[in-house]
């Protein structure tokens, strides 16, 4: 194991903020208990010890927090955690910490603590004010924009590593270029795109977000041209998802299970030790067991039930044998698989994947080529 990914819930589904499309509250309402706790200091330390068992020296162990939102566990439990994990971590053993905020409630304190501890700090931002404001709210309906991009320039001014993630809905789709020079006038140089999900118990398509399969696809491709005239002009920006296509036409591996073509890159712990195989399955068919109950986390990484859930993953839609993208694409997410009136696993962003393979490949390639030549370069 070269390294523990582990995504930690430690406030669980609880937010300060009620965006529109949050996946996570789906789910939440969709187990037999939506919140299942803040963490406490008793939890997170077994999870520290058994994730530093589970690995040997020279290997690494990524804490990752999400949510919900975890700063609601107070930056109290922040300190003990991080304390913790120094106290505990075994000689030659690497400790990276990351969290997804929404940003609202960060002041100088958390700054300076996601400053001093090297955390990577990604926040929540849909481009403008106002796009992002139209679904994400606070609990008064309210725009928060304003106080996103305050704690945003507390983290910057303390050089806090720090990346912008972006829920692409119908409405951002429609305006790629706007989204992207918003993002970029951050200062910030390193972006997400996620496609927002649609509620589990809704057809796709049907909310008043909802993403389709021809906005997508016409996003990414205007999304690729702005990404790559900046390229073509020496500016580095990096965009996850084209990083990994880049990687992926350079014959190497990539960095996310979606682009991989793989489920299993990370273990989702939640805020009473729950655990579960992916941040899009959190409910109670897929809970692999209790970090209270295990001596070892090779109970659930081995147990039946995440076998099942990987192996589902390695059986591809169907229209992925014939598909001239398949090394690039892999499938795609499983979450946005879905079964046709034939019984046959297809993928809901099918076209919109075929659509842009077939607009940048050339490009995607020549940005390859230059990668390898200067990795070769720089090994000389």
């Amino acid at each position: 194991m070269k390294q523990l990914n582990l995504l930690i819930k430690p406030a669980s589904s609880l937010c300060n903020m009620r965006c529109h499309y949050c996946f996570y509250a789906d789910e939440a309402a969709n187990r037999a208990e939506s919140n299942l706790g803040v963490m406490s200091e008793e939890t997170a330390e077994q999870l520290i010890r058994l994730a530093f068992a589970a690995v040997s020296g020279n290997e690494c162990v990524n804490f990752s927090f999400q949510g919900g939102e975890p700063t609601l566990t107070g930056l109290d439990f922040f300190r003990s955690f991080v304390r913790a994990a120094k106290k505990l971590r075994p000689q030659g053993v690497n400790v990276q910490f990351t969290i997804q905020t929404n940003g609202f409630r960060i002041d100088s304190d958390w700054a300076d603590f996601f400053a001093a501890n090297r955390f990577l700090v990604g926040v929540s931002l849909d481009g403008d004010k106002d796009l992002h404001n139209t679904f994400r709210v606070d609990a008064s309906g309210s725009g928060t924009y304003p106080r996103v991009l305050k704690s945003l320039q507390l983290l910057t001014a303390r050089n806090v590593d720090v990346n912008l993630l972006c829920v692409v809905t119908n409405l951002c789709a429609r305006h790629p270029q706007r989204v992207y020079r918003a993002l970029k006038k951050t200062g910030v140089r390193f972006l997400q795109f996620i496609p927002c999900l649609d509620p589990l118990e809704q057809p796709r398509g049907t909310a008043k977000f909802s993403l389709t399969p021809e906005d997508y696809g016409a996003f990414l491709c205007a999304l690729f041209d702005e990404w790559y005239r900046d390229w073509e002009q020496g500016t580095y920006v990096s965009v996850r998802t084209f990083d990994d296509y880049v990687h992926l036409a350079m014959g190497r591996p990539c960095g996310t299970c979606a682009t991989s073509g793989r489920c299993g890159t990370y273990l989702v712990v939640e805020g009473d030790g729950s655990l579960f195989p992916c941040d899009f399955y959190c409910v109670d068919q897929w809970k692999l067991g209790n970090l209270h109950d295990l001596e070892s986390l090779d109970e659930v990484l081995g147990s039946q039930k995440e076998q099942c859930f990987l192996n589902e993953s390695k059986e591809k839609p169907v229209e992925c044998a014939e598909c001239p993208w398949r090394s690039m694409c892999w499938g795609g997410c499983k979450r946005d698989w879905y079964t046709d009136e034939a019984g046959a696993a297809c993928n809901y962003y099918c076209a919109a994947y075929r659509r842009f393979f077939a607009w940048t490949m050339p490009r995607l390639e020549r940005i390859a080529r230059a990668e390898l030549a200067r990795s070769r370069q720089l090994r000389r």
